[in-house]
């Protein structure tokens, strides 16, 4: 199963919903992808709903963690939301819910950056 990625922008907040597997042969060009939609619209907040997304490698932490830092430097904030128990898995091992938030659900992490749902 490959990966499928779907942005919205509500507001000034890039949602990524992201399906399917994110390996190594899936994070180049969701990388590519998602620095597209942070240049060509005026986001300053991302939401990651990973609700969907059954399989992620290293690779695919790299392209997570290489975005937060590009929203960072603008003073926005990433929240991750809707993660399924083996994504988590990864990210705890990772370390990463040290650095960006998780939540509940998508409604939830639009009202914690301020867009109303």
């Amino acid at each position: 199963m490959s990966l499928q990625v779907n942005f919205v922008t509500r507001e000034n907040v890039l949602l990524v919903r992201l399906a399917g597997e994110l390996d190594h042969h899936e994070a180049s060009r969701l990388r590519e992808a998602w620095q597209e939609q942070l240049q060509s619209n005026n986001v300053g907040h991302v939401i990651v709903n990973l609700e969907k997304l059954n399989f992620m490698d290293s690779s695919g932490l790299g392209v997570l963690l290489g975005r937060y830092k590009e929203i960072q430097t603008t003073g926005g904030e990433m929240v991750i939301c809707s993660i399924s128990p083996e994504v988590k898995r990864l990210f705890d091992l990772s370390g990463m819910f040290k650095i960006v938030k998780l939540v509940d659900n998508e409604d939830f992490a639009l009202q914690l950056l301020g867009v109303a749902s």
